[in-house]
């Protein structure tokens, strides 16, 4: 079977496990991000409770395996009363993986900003919320965007995991052709390069826009 006579059989099937493994990303980068944020500031805490929750949350995250958290939140969270479908759990534990590690990027992030930036916030007795608002976090998104970047593409590469809960995706469907096929060479070469394009043509153009948008609000460029 020549090249074009597999895409032509099996194009569709890769497209469809495209579009799911798409919807993944997008889906699983939106937990990360709402996490990253909110366990960032509560690293940041002056509360020893707030900060310990972060903490342990971080700690366990990123001190484990993403694929047993995966397992753990579609196969044992039901004995506990908690079943979510196999397409939620897989976004859920990607997301969820990932903001462990965003985290440490929106504390370092903020950290970042200049100190005469708290200081002159300070000295326009703005409340510590409208300081954050408007003052610092618009400064700390970017210098946080190039990292997410490269965050973003690991957790694209991330969503590969969720085929094995069944989670008709790019890689389940690759599997599943090969396992009909034996054409390893052709599926999983077009599996790869479709990886590639997802992360260089759409992840990277995009952060690159984002950072040029929030460089030319802040008078950078």
């Amino acid at each position: 079977m020549s090249y074009v006579e597999f895409l032509t059989e099996f194009g569709p099937r890769l497209v469809d496990g495209t579009i799911t493994t798409a919807q993944q990303t997008i889906l699983a980068a939106a937990v990360a991000i709402l996490i990253a944020v909110a366990a960032g500031l509560m690293r940041l805490s002056h509360n020893r409770l707030i900060y310990g929750a972060a903490t342990v949350y971080i700690e366990i995250f990123r001190g484990t395996s993403l694929l047993v958290q995966l397992y753990w939140i579609f196969f044992v969270l039901p004995l506990f009363g908690l079943t979510l479908d196999k397409f939620t759990a897989g976004f859920m534990a990607v997301g969820m993986n990932l903001g462990a590690y965003g985290a440490e990027l929106v504390r370092g992030g903020i950290l970042s900003v200049p100190k005469g930036q708290w200081e002159a916030a300070l000295a326009l007795n703005m409340s510590p919320a409208k300081r954050m608002i408007r003052i610092i976090f618009p400064q700390a998104i970017l210098n946080m965007l190039p990292p997410w970047g490269n965050l973003l593409i690991e957790l694209l590469k991330g969503t590969a995991l969720v085929a094995l809960i069944s989670v008709t995706d790019l890689m389940f469907e690759a599997k599943q052709i090969n396992g009909s096929t034996f054409l390893s060479a052709q599926v999983f070469g077009t599996a790869l390069i479709i990886y590639y394009l997802m992360a260089r043509c759409l992840i990277t153009p995009f952060m690159r826009w984002l950072e040029r948008i929030m460089a030319r609000k802040l008078g950078r460029i």
